[in-house]
């Protein structure tokens, strides 16, 4: 987190179990958070009672940014999680610290909507799962703290079709599936054609 953060805007450590709301949309926005561990998921409830999921936040991600006062999308835990709060004091001008934290989560929006342009279901899990493992240091083993309807959600897909698109990979051998939760990548090189 940016230095320009004094202790006195660090809240102390707050915890949150599964399901548990963090932030509506309309709230007011007063803070930004860092997710110290577990996971969460920033999503908007469609008019025809559909859930779209827009991000994922896994731990050392900061989320919560507002282009003004106000909560635009719902903020849930997904597990069991502890965040750090960090309020914005009226007046400070922590613009050039909050610019590059602001500027990561805008390329990760727009890399969010490339996969969602891609055409086929098994061309947005294989980017989902590539996505996934990079963001926890690219060893290959994939935790997934989000369900296959938060992952059909995210990619604009069913949970059958996500459920479906994970037996043909581990079919394929490209992944091995070592419980609901957790993915091992055997065939990099063959994800990443399937994710382009």
């Amino acid at each position: 987190m940016p230095s320009v953060f004094s202790p006195t805007q660090m809240q102390p450590l707050s915890f949150y179990l599964a399901g548990a709301e963090i932030y509506a949309d309309g709230g007011r926005a007063e803070a930004i958070y860092q997710v110290e561990f577990g996971a969460i998921r920033i999503y908007r409830l469609l008019s025809d009672g559909r859930r779209q999921i827009s991000a994922f936040h896994l731990a050392g991600e900061i989320f919560g940014f507002e282009a003004d006062h106000a909560h635009h999308f719902f903020a849930e835990a997904i597990t069991s999680t502890s965040l750090r709060r960090f309020r914005l004091s009226p007046g400070a001008d922590i613009s050039r610290d909050l610019l590059p934290l602001a500027l990561r989560s805008l390329m990760r929006a727009q890399d969010h909507l490339l996969v969602l342009g891609r055409h086929t279901a098994i061309e947005r899990v294989a980017a989902f799962l590539i996505d996934m493992a990079e963001r926890q240091g690219g060893s290959g083993h994939v935790d997934l703290p989000m369900s296959r309807m938060d992952i059909g959600d995210y990619l604009g897909l069913t949970i059958e079709t996500v459920s479906r698109v994970f037996s043909r990979l581990k079919a394929g051998k490209v992944i091995k599936l070592t419980n609901s939760r957790s993915v091992e990548i055997l065939k990099w090189d063959a994800l990443r054609q399937m994710g382009e």
